[in-house]
């Protein structure tokens, strides 16, 4: 069987790929963390109270979330190409370690989306009826 790309390339082309989806990883969380620190300084200024910062921290929480998936995505491709026995026990502790985050950190979001909902203030829906 020829092969349509040498071994090298190919590695050459995967690791490519990866820095990109690692880079687009950083970069999710980068915005993230400036945005939530923008929205941050606001409820800061307009003294919100507590729900305020909840909000926030649902905010970044998503954005966190989301670059650890893409961080996991860039160490799988990183060990598609003949991984070594090292390498997939290598990944192995790296994604549970993220995926034990990014478990910890979908509960926190949802326990502090439930918080924000009790925090809520009384719906106006009905009061131009009357």
């Amino acid at each position: 069987m020829v092969d349509l790309l040498p071994q090298e390339a190919l590695r050459e082309v995967v690791d490519l790929f990866v820095r990109l989806v690692e880079a687009a990883g950083a970069i999710v969380i980068f915005v993230g963390a400036a945005a939530a620190f923008a929205r941050f300084l606001t409820v800061a200024v307009r003294r919100q109270g507590d729900t305020g910062f909840i909000a926030v921290r649902l905010f970044l929480g998503r954005f966190l979330a989301l670059g650890l998936e893409f961080q996991l995505a860039g160490d799988v491709l990183r060990t598609a190409i003949a991984p070594s026995f090292t390498q997939i026990g290598q990944l192995a502790a790296i994604a549970a370690i993220r995926t034990a985050l990014n478990y910890f950190l979908s509960r926190e979001i949802e326990r502090e989306r439930r918080t924000v909902g009790d925090f809520r203030p009384p719906s106006t829906a009905g009061a131009g009826d009357g």
